[in-house]
């Protein structure tokens, strides 16, 4: 496996006093499917129906947050007349139909799910995306892909709060400790971290700053569980 995703620099063997995961706790948005253009073409749909001012930046600050929260900023910044919810219900019938005509899987997620659950190994989805939105990508997975499902619907408190991961956590009944999660956003990371796990990241639309038990992929094209043994509880370089 080449060292440019496994997060093992050039002559360090790994530490053979690191635990492998007994779970897999998996980001959605960026990490399993690439929506988040499907998420900026709406809302720049959005700004134009309203003559609303939007910038890629404003989007950009938005990756990996809690979508009621989002609906607060976008509404501040486009000054509209919705409320926060109504602001979401608009943005999942964009992203809804967009997903209904093509699922965009990141490269090597569906692979490396696949063989997480060959070998056995746990595995619970973990977004702040909302069920409805969520459905569709997860009728295009073989069924029983994912051991727990948990929607940002369902939490009182999203990414960076840690209680979506801990919800996770305790659904598929492994301490967090225990779990790797696989997050693309600096927000997921937070979260996932705030909860106790070691955060695989594999950035893609926004930077993420390095930071305690966080380990740094490139890319999942080409990674299986074999991969995965040697991270838990390693301090990201």
């Amino acid at each position: 496996m080449s060292t440019d995703f496994s997060g093992v620099p050039a002559g360090r063997a790994p530490d053979r006093g690191e635990r492998a995961p007994k779970a897999v706790l998996w980001d959605m948005d960026g990490t399993l499917v690439d929506t988040e253009p499907y998420w900026i073409a709406t809302e720049f749909e959005l700004a134009e129906k309203y003559d609303a001012t939007w910038t890629e930046q404003d989007a950009l600050n938005l990756v990996g947050s809690d979508l009621i929260d989002s609906g607060s900023y976008i509404k501040r910044r486009m000054d509209l007349p919705l409320s926060p919810a109504e602001v979401v219900e608009v943005l999942l019938d964009g992203v809804v139909d967009r997903v209904r005509r093509e699922v965009p899987w990141q490269p090597g997620a569906r692979e490396l799910l696949a063989d997480l659950r060959r070998t056995g190994v746990p595995c619970a989805l973990v977004t702040m995306s909302y069920a409805r939105f969520v459905d569709p990508i997860l009728a295009q997975l073989p069924a029983h892909s994912f051991d727990a499902v948990v929607t940002g619907d369902q939490v009182a408190r999203g990414k960076p709060h840690p209680e979506p991961y801990l919800c996770a956590a305790e659904a598929l009944g492994v301490p967090p400790e225990e779990c790797l999660a696989i997050e693309d956003s600096g927000t997921g990371a937070a979260s996932a971290q705030a909860a106790g796990c070691t955060v695989l990241v594999v950035p893609n639309h926004v930077e993420v700053p390095a930071g305690e038990r966080r380990i740094f992929w490139s890319t999942l094209a080409g990674a299986g569980a074999a991969d995965l043994p040697d991270l838990l509880g390693r301090v990201g370089e």
